[in-house]
């Protein structure tokens, strides 16, 4: 179902999109020739031609609008900073980004609940609320992938660390919406919803492709394919929000993020391994200081199982489930481990396991 959600929605953004501008180029040519029609007029009367040529410049400028609302104008700024503003097809642009991924949490069994009508007013509404925060920390959304959304964060000044502080930050109050989104849900009587989000921080090719006819923008590299892995790890780790050491590091030490770390993982399609946290600021403070409290314990742990010291490494996640007994994350750790000892561990193992 699914799928089929999926398939929809990219068919009707293509047809829209394509609608969209050759409605534009038509407008632009029958502007041109009605300017040429203009005949100056003294007494400051507008005449014909002049108020069809203004009626057609505000039909211009709503389809711009419109156009918009489809092709974030923040992408092709990325194509302006380069020194060229144009869509043509094969347009590329490589920069620094981060990638934000936010997914909902059993979604399949909460579609299969609704009318298909039912389900588009859902996703509407819940695409409203996740919207803002988005935009008012600097980013913008490339694309909605069924109930899932991907936004990425270009700071206008260029720095890193502002990039990945406001993925993060948008990410924060993402929860915080998605909070009070829930409590105006329980008061019609509808049960809440959970959503988990990744970001990592990396290079990314910015571009169009397509054909003659049909044109798209798209973002694509290895930093895509991760940010993707690690919103598909909150749920695995009960995490809401995960993201990369590469944008912690990205932050830099003035960032007032709080964070644990939560594995050292090998998601698919990449070969090297990555080191992955969950923040915890938009948490309730005695839940964010339980997490705080064990997270010398889990890094000591960590740290003793990629030197494949595993019953060093128990030792100190045991000594965290007596801290925070119930916390899961600690919980998978110890089954890790005991499963690892059963093993026979590669000679070149770099401590990774594999998601």
């Amino acid at each position: 179902m699914i799928l089929g959600i999926i398939c929809t929605g990219l068919g009707l953004y293509a047809f829209v999109v394509t609608l969209l501008l050759v409605r534009q180029r038509r407008v632009t040519r029958h502007i041109v020739k009605s300017a040429s029609r203009v005949i100056p007029n003294p007494a400051g009367r507008i005449d014909d031609n002049e108020q069809r040529f203004l009626e057609k410049a505000d039909e211009a400028m709503r389809l711009t609008q419109t156009f918009q609302k489809f092709v974030p104008k923040q992408f092709v700024a990325h194509f302006a900073k380069h020194g060229d503003d144009s869509l043509e097809l094969g347009r590329a642009a490589e920069d620094e980004v981060a990638i934000l991924l936010c997914d909902i949490r059993g979604f399949s069994g909460l579609s299969e609940q609704m009318t298909p009508q039912q389900l588009m007013n859902f996703l509407n509404s819940y695409f409203l609320r996740m919207n803002d925060p988005i935009h008012q920390n600097g980013g913008f959304i490339d694309k909605f992938i069924g109930d899932a959304i991907m936004a990425l964060f270009d700071h206008p000044g260029g720095e890193a660390s502002a990039k990945a502080k406001d993925a993060v930050n948008a990410a924060i109050d993402l929860q915080k919406a998605l909070k009070i989104y829930n409590s105006h849900r329980a008061k019609v009587g509808y049960a809440g919803i959970g959503v988990g989000v990744g970001i990592h921080f990396g290079p990314v090719i910015l571009g169009t492709v397509g054909s003659d006819d049909r044109m798209d923008t798209t973002v694509i590299g290895d930093s895509v394919n991760v940010a993707f892995r690690l919103e598909g790890l909150a749920p695995k780790y009960h995490a809401d929000i995960v993201v990369s050491a590469q944008t912690i590091a990205a932050m830099g030490e003035t960032a007032d993020v709080r964070y644990r770390v939560l594995d050292w993982v090998r998601v698919k399609g990449r070969q090297a391994p990555v080191r992955v946290y969950e923040v915890l600021n938009h948490l309730d403070e005695d839940i964010l200081q339980d997490k705080i409290k064990v997270q010398p314990y889990i890094e000591q742990g960590l740290a003793c199982r990629i030197a494949q010291d595993f019953s060093a490494a128990l030792d100190h996640f045991h000594q965290a489930l007596n801290l925070l007994p119930g916390d899961p994350l600690i919980s998978y750790h110890i089954d890790t481990c005991k499963q690892l000892m059963q093993l026979t561990i590669p000679a070149d193992w770099d401590g990774s396991v594999s998601i």
